[in-house]
């Protein structure tokens, strides 16, 4: 019976330090302006389609789509991203923290589209 309870609290101490070494790094921060893409996109298809019809619409969304993320950088009203490397693969990804800021370098977890701090 001791040898299983030692053998348990080892298993778990190597999955706990693996769950470290397995955490992705936050890379850089970068601005995100999805929301003003949207909308300007979603406004752009409207005037366009209304204008020029089908070919109108694709127009005015790509000059919507355009127009609304510099219009939400000029705003002041872009949102935070970081550039996140996977520490499995080595790929570089771009996800979204609009409510919670991380330093560069700061070992993450990334569940979903959010990025959780990986706590020691």
């Amino acid at each position: 019976m001791k040898h299983l309870s030692v053998l348990t609290v080892t298993v778990g101490l190597s999955l706990f330090s693996a769950g470290i070494a397995l955490a992705d790094e936050v890379l850089s921060q970068t601005g995100d302006t999805a929301a003003g893409a949207t909308f300007g996109a979603g406004i752009g298809v409207l005037a366009g389609g209304a204008a020029g019809g089908p070919i109108g619409a694709l127009i005015g969304a790509g000059v919507g789509l355009l127009g609304g993320r510099e219009v939400q950088k000029v705003s002041g009203l872009e949102e935070r991203a970081y550039i996140v490397r996977n520490s499995s693969t080595g790929k570089e990804q771009v996800v979204r923290s609009p409510r919670e800021e991380f330093a560069v370098g700061q070992q993450v977890n990334v569940k979903g589209l959010r990025l959780h701090a990986v706590t020691p």
